[in-house]
Order: structure tokens, then C-alpha cells, then sequence
């Protein structure tokens, strides 16, 4: 059964239910479920039954806010003060966040309840959840597949009701395409809509940090919650935040929805086109005018990503040297030997495929072919988006061309697995919002339906989202997990 955020709210509210009361309940799914599923890597029970007190406490002086005593579970990547910050890592195994994160801040400030810490791929660097060093996650709907990533701890979460929404950062799908693997909703806002300060940085001019939920009237409550200006944070945009509850209803009638051509050309399962097309069929029965466009630069997507992407990531993580702060190696001769040997232990494959890449990417004589050029290109894709929106409202497409593949199936295949993400890379370079919503099945596992929107036109997303939500159940599907 699927309990919304929106639903436990009126119960709280209500006085039907306690906050303690659903906290334990969760609790208690995740003591008999997580050991399927290694959704989390921390649990931090004892916190939340603290949390919910309180919250059940502000609740009955009548000065509760709508998130008030909804507990919620936070991707191992942002810093939670006295609670472990791992980043999916072994080199952060150890270390204990001093401070939380802006975006842990103003969800306390609202008084949701912390569950607990969700497993990711090491650093958020990955498709599938594999990467991480607490080992992989296991879809909900079929635990032999992968739930995506890399914040597929927090949709599966999600996906498995453990949790009634959790947070995730979306680098280059991460938030996305695990949500269209697990059948539940996430959107990445615009970039900068959210602060960064306290997230463990991967992909700076790429990441911003969003919601999951079943609805996206639960995400649009969440989002409210998370989004607005931080002067710790210097990417962070000072635009006024909306109230993305209140055009939700909204008739979404003459609506213009582009389908981008390029979107659903070969490499995009035939069984998941299907269930995309049926979805567009209900936009139009609700009055959307559907438009052919196109965007020329979208086979630029992944070799520009996967330029720009590993480079940063390089210069951030170079921070992780074994001497400040996480893992160190045993015994070393000398300086250089701590920092190669630390770094040799502490990471993991794919973050040092990364580093690599990135670091070669960055160096004298290559900086110019590889990285200012991607940067060239990465102006095109963006000034794609930009015509596009000249012409329509809404752009909608597939989330992933296939539904969620076996665990194991691509792990010897960089490529292939970094294939999963040809529909969401683009967004990310752009900085412009994302959502994934549930629009069906295929082989009985979830398929995912994206929406874009134009820069801070999250509303315009969750409305055209929620519309369709009001005339399907897909969202409502549970898996039976045992």
C-alpha cells in the first residue's frame, strides 16, 4: 500500500497517527527489509524516535510546518552533523560529518525525522549502485536487477516504503534514472535552485541535490522545503522560490510538449517506446498540444559528460589524501607513500577511472583538446535547449532507454553502463530541471517518463506531472517486497 507525504501530513495533522508512532513503523520495515535490499548504510533510529518526539511536541502547540514529523531518509552524501558520511566510500568509512548540510539544515528546520543514511555508488559516481564499498543495492521489484544510481539507496528506499521520500543528487541522471528503475517520482531542479554547501562535491558545475517521492505533489512539498539561497554556497542562485504547490491543479490545456526526435531513435527498447507513446497519448487526451522538435547536439551528450564530469571530480577529490581526514594507510615510509597508498585503498574502480580520465583531461598539453573543448561543446547543447523552448513549454522523453538490467550485467562494460544515462547527461550540462515519473511497465519492471522544463519552471514540470498523475495509477504500483 502506498502511504503519500500528502496522506501522513492530514494524519498527523489529524491526530490519527503520532510521529512516533510512523517513525517505529518505518523502522521496523527497514530492520526486516534492508538486509534484501542494502538501501541504507546507516540507520539512525535512535535520533529518530528523538526527532519525532519533538515533533509530535510542535505539532500539538499547533506550530508544526507541512513537512512536521515526516520522516525521511538522506543520501550518504550529504553531511549530517555527528552522523557518518561515507559517500558509499571505504576512504570516508570513518569519518563523522562536523556540520550538516544546507539542505539537511532546512529539512530539520522543518521538522522531518532522519532515518537513516542510504547507500550510493562511491562518491555518485555510477548507473547502477554497484559501486559502492557496502556493496550493491538491490531493485525492489526484482532484487536480482539494480535499482540505478547513483542515488539508487534513496529510490529504493522509496520504492520499497521504507521511507515516504528521501533526498538524492542528480550529476548527470542520479536522481532520475534510479527513480525510472524503481517506479517512483524524482525531479532534479535547476541548477543552483538548491544549495550544494555540505554535499560532498563530485561534479560541481554539474550536481544539484532534489527530492523522491511517490507523487509529485510529495515532491513538490519536499522541493519547497530544500530550494532557495545560500551565501555559503557560491553556485547557488538568488531567484525567489515559488510556491510549487500552487499551480499543481492547473489545467494544463494548449500546454505545447516537444518530443525530441533524437530521444527516441535507435537504442531505445521497443517495449518501453511503447509504453512512452501510450503515456503521450494521455497528455493529449487532457488537452496538451503534442510538437515534433529537435536537438542536433544530443549525440555530444556522453563524450562531453564523461570529459567534463571525471575533470572535476579529480580536482575535488584530490582533497582525499589520507591525511586530513579518511582512510590512511598502515605504516607509511614517507609522505608519498601515504598519499599513493591511501588513495591506492580508499577508492574504489570507477573512482579511479575517473581520476584518471579527469586528470589527464586537465593536464598541460591535453587541457585544450579535451576539456576547453568539451566545454565548447557543451554551449551547443544548451543553446539546443534554449531554440527549443523558443517553440514549446514542455519537453518530454524516455528517462532510460531500458527498464533496470540484471546486477552484474554491465559492470565489465564502462561503456555500456554509461550509455544508461544518453536521455538525462544533457539536462545536467544544460542546468535546466528534470523529473521522472512512473508511466507503465515492461518485463514487469517500472519504465520512467521524463519531463524538462526551461531554467526555474519547476512548477511548470510538477503541474504537467501531477495532471498526469490524476489520471493514472502508476505511481501507486507497489512491489511485494518480502
Amino acid at each position: 500500500m502506498t502511504i503519500t507525504i500528502k496522506q501522513l501530513q492530514k494524519g498527523l495533522a489529524d491526530k490519527q497517527f503520532s510521529s512516533v508512532e510512523i517513525t517505529q513503523d518505518y523502522l521496523n520495515k527497514i530492520n526486516q527489509k534492508n538486509i534484501d535490499l542494502n538501501c541504507f548504510i546507516s540507520v539512525t533510529g535512535e535520533l529518530a524516535l528523538k526527532q519525532a518526539a519533538s515533533a509530535d511536541a510542535v505539532i500539538a502547540s499547533g506550530k508544526g510546518s507541512v513537512l512536521t514529523g515526516i520522516p525521511m531518509a538522506h543520501k550518504d552524501i550529504f553531511c549530517t552533523d555527528g552522523v557518518k558520511t561515507s559517500c558509499g566510500s571505504k576512504m570516508l568509512d570513518n569519518f563523522i560529518a562536523p556540520y550538516d548540510a544546507t539542505v539537511i539544515e532546512k529539512f530539520n528546520r522543518s521538522g522531518t525525522v532522519m532515518l537513516g543514511k542510504t547507500n550510493l555508488d562511491e562518491f555518485a559516481m555510477g548507473s547502477s549502485n554497484e559501486n559502492s564499498f557496502y556493496g550493491s543495492v538491490g531493485n525492489p521489484w526484482d532484487t536480482s536487477r539494480v535499482p540505478g544510481g547513483s542515488s539508487g539507496g534513496s529510490a529504493a528506499a522509496v520504492a520499497a516504503r521504507l521511507a515516504p521520500g528521501a533526498t538524492g543528487t542528480d550529476t548527470g541522471g542520479s536522481i532520475r534514472q534510479p527513480a525510472a528503475l524503481c517506479g517512483i517520482t524524482g525531479i532534479k531542479p535547476t541548477y543552483g535552485r538548491v544549495s550544494r554547501y555540505g554535499i560532498v562535491a563530485f561534479g560541481s558545475s554539474l550536481e544539484q541535490a532534489g527530492p523522491f517521492a511517490h507523487t509529485a505533489e510529495d515532491c513538490a512539498l519536499l522541493l519547497q522545503s530544500m530550494s532557495g539561497f545560500d551565501p555559503r554556497d557560491s553556485t547557488s542562485v538568488d531567484q525567489a522560490v515559488p510556491n510549487f504547490s500552487v499551480d499543481l491543479n492547473k489545467d494544463i490545456a494548449g500546454l505545447k510538449i516537444g518530443l525530441p526526435k533524437e530521444f527516441f531513435a535507435d537504442g531505445l527498447d521497443s517495449d518501453v517506446a511503447t509504453v512512452i507513446e501510450t503515456a503521450i497519448s494521455e497528455f493529449h487526451k487532457l488537452g496538451a498540444e503534442i510538437v515534433d522538435i529537435s536537438l542536433p547536439n544530443m549525440g555530444l551528450s556522453i563524450p562531453v559528460y564523461y570529459v567534463v564530469a571525471p575533470a572535476e571530480c579529480s580536482s575535488n577529490l584530490s582533497r582525499m589524501d589520507g591525511v586530513r581526514f579518511g582512510h590512511q594507510c598502515e605504516n607509511p615510509i614517507d609522505l608519498e607513500d601515504l598519499y599513493k597508498r591511501s588513495r591506492s585503498e580508499g577508492f574504489g574502480e570507477e573512482v579511479k577511472r575517473r581520476i584518471m580520465i579527469g586528470t589527464y583531461a586537465l593536464s598541460a598539453g591535453y587541457y585544450d583538446a579535451y576539456y576547453l573543448k568539451a566545454q565548447r561543446l557543451r554551449r551547443l547543447i544548451k543553446q539546443d535547449y534554449v531554440k527549443a523552448f523558443e517553440q514549446v513549454d514542455v519537453i518530454l522523453c524516455p528517462t532510460t532507454p531500458e527498464v533496470a538490467f540484471k546486477r552484474g550485467e554491465k559492470t565489465d562494460d564502462p561503456i555500456n553502463m554509461y550509455l544508461q544515462d544518453i536521455y538525462t547527461l544533457s539536462l545536467n550540462l544544460a542546468g535546466l530541471p528534470g523529473m521522472s515519473i512512473p508511466a507503465g511497465f515492461s518485463q514487469s519492471m517500472p519504465v520512467g517518463l521524463q519531463l524538462i522544463g526551461n531554467y526555474f519552471e519547476e512548477s511548470r514540470i510538477l503541474n504537467t506531472a501531477h495532471k498526469f498523475q490524476q489520471v493514472t495509477d502508476w505511481h501507486l504500483k507497489a512491489p511485494e517486497v518480502k
